[in-house]
């Protein structure tokens, strides 16, 4: 909160989600753990094949967040919606895991 009262410019709240990108052989092991992927929940995955031939299969979860708190200074949120965030993100984290 203190930091959030010295700031001048905008302040965002971001938490990004579990990301882990695995290189792959062939486009059948891609596939195969595209699909684990999806039915473990981690909807925004994806296959990517590069211009080389390189398969980079993407597990991505959907638990991101991102709120401004500030704008030119000015604080937006209440330090109550502050620690709800952060008791969100933590739940997030944890979902993470």
């Amino acid at each position: 909160m203190a930091a959030l009262e010295k700031a001048t410019g905008d302040a965002v709240f971001k938490f990004e989600p579990f990301v882990l990108h695995v290189l792959c052989r062939e486009l059948q092991d891609a596939q195969l753990l595209h699909s684990v992927a999806i039915d473990s929940g981690f909807r925004n995955s994806g296959i990517t094949v590069g211009r080389g031939g390189k398969i980079t299969m993407a597990v991505r979860s959907t638990h991101c967040l991102e709120v401004p708190l500030s704008h030119k200074g000015r604080l937006m949120v209440s330090e109550e919606y502050i620690e709800f965030l952060v008791h969100v993100a933590n739940q997030k984290m944890e979902e993470n895991v």
